[in-house]
């Protein structure tokens, strides 16, 4: 499909380039960026479509490093489609899915059979990650090389962690010539026993709490791992004061350590949970205190937190309607996290637009060791178009994704996305 863009402002930190221009995109590719209005339908003959872009930002489409589409085994929940639907609404184009499926991406055959009907939805780019260890039983290494041989960009145990620290160090070791990441959920296992955050709320709501150490002692101990095999630590949806000094001394000592944060856990507290039974508040990190939330928000100003993911995880209103105590963990994400981070960080004037875009695609492309983040001449044409200056309120019902545990129902927000391209072919229009 050939698309003439006209007179929209492209943003795209890879080239520090920030212009009002005319974009054109032939054959999946960026063709050509040039001024504002020295484009017109004669640069290449007839053209597919004209788009008017006056008002609108163009910029690298994003990459979301950790998105649960519940694909195989729940898909009442979520699948490859309606999550890429999803995805491509919030202006997401590529995604890693986290392998704890049922059954989990263990195998090779497991993690080409999930790849080859992502391709066949082809909405999005889905990057399968694969599990760390048979069954995500903790016991026994997956077949990780044979994964990575088929092009397995990230290696997860999301949902809890590898607790044997001798296999989480053999797993280390096993991807750490190839850069391929271990993206980590830090969870002691041992210390786990709440359903939200430890402190004043969980008291006045008689809850049992999740304290900052239960994330806190597993980030140490992976990235000491990470640093005696030198093998690529990413640490998943990061939600502690004390996770911003791990990570920053971390990187302070040139450790390959890399970090995300979650837009709920830079939103919302605790103290915002209004009863025991609202389960939107319910996911896993919990949210954290304001002293928390301010600590993260000082991460992602200062570079020590490098990219924004949402831990997409999709539930079924009923399992939801259990209670806090009993009902899943999980809020969805696709759908509000650039509205979100806009709102909440380029609006208050926490980060530059640019520094956003950054968060959301340069970095995790980064991170990936993928082609991606990047809208210069000749690169692929996976765009995210937003109109930065409207405000809307968040509608879950008009969700494109199958589930819509989210607490965000109702909330005013700027910057709406209101098209995506991926690959050269329009995936999305508001």
């Amino acid at each position: 499909m050939e698309i003439l863009i006209k007179n929209i402002r492209v943003v795209n930190p890879k080239t520090d380039f920030d212009e009002v221009s005319d974009l054109f995109i032939y054959e999946g590719k960026v063709k050509k960026i040039a001024p504002a209005g020295t484009l017109d339908e004669e640069f290449s003959g007839p053209f597919a479509r004209t788009i008017d872009g006056t008002g609108l930002t163009a910029f690298p489409g994003i990459v979301d490093l950790h998105v649960h589409l519940r694909d195989p085994g729940q898909t009442e929940k979520e699948d490859l489609n309606s999550g890429s639907l999803a995805a491509a609404a919030g202006g997401v184009t590529t995604l890693v899915a986290m392998p704890n499926t049922h059954p989990p991406i263990d195998s090779l055959e497991k993690f080409e059979k999930v790849t080859q009907r992502a391709e066949e939805v082809g909405l999005v780019n889905i990057l399968q990650a694969g599990s760390i260890t048979k069954g995500m039983q903790g016991a026994e290494l997956s077949d990780m090389f044979r994964m990575m041989d088929a092009g397995c960009r990230a290696f997860s145990e999301d949902g809890k962690s590898v607790m044997d620290t001798s296999l989480m160090r053999d797993a280390m070791r096993e991807t750490a010539e190839s850069g391929v990441p271990i993206l980590a959920h830090c969870e002691d296992a041992n210390l786990a026993r709440g359903v939200m955050n430890a402190g004043q709320r969980s008291r006045e709501l008689g809850l049992p709490g999740i304290t900052n150490a239960v994330e806190n002692i597993i980030e140490y101990r992976d990235i000491e791992l990470s640093r005696e095999t030198g093998a690529a630590l990413h640490l998943c949806h990061c939600s502690t004061k004390e996770s911003y000094e791990i990570v920053k001394n971390a990187k302070a000592k040139g450790i390959n350590v890399t970090a995300e944060v979650c837009p709920h856990h830079f939103t919302l507290i605790d103290a915002d949970i209004p009863d025991a039974n609202d389960t939107n508040y319910k996911m896993n990190p919990p949210l954290r205190s304001k002293l928390d939330r301010d600590a993260l928000i000082k991460g992602l100003a200062d570079g020590t937190f490098d990219c924004i993911a949402t831990d997409h995880a999709p539930h079924t209103k009923d399992d939801k309607a259990k209670g806090f105590l009993r009902a899943p963990f999980g809020i969805v994400g696709l759908e509000t996290s650039f509205s979100l981070s806009y709102t909440e960080l380029v609006k208050k004037g926490v980060l530059t637009f640019k520094e956003l875009v950054e968060k959301l695609s340069v970095n995790p492309a980064k991170i990936l060791k993928i082609d991606r983040g990047d809208i210069s001449e000749g690169k692929t044409a996976d765009i995210a178009i937003a109109d930065l200056s409207e405000e809307y309120r968040i509608d879950t019902s008009q969700f494109k994704g199958k589930s819509n545990n989210c607490p965000y129902n109702g909330l005013s927000v700027t910057g709406r996305i209101k098209m995506t391209i991926c690959s050269g072919k329009v995936v999305y229009e508001a």
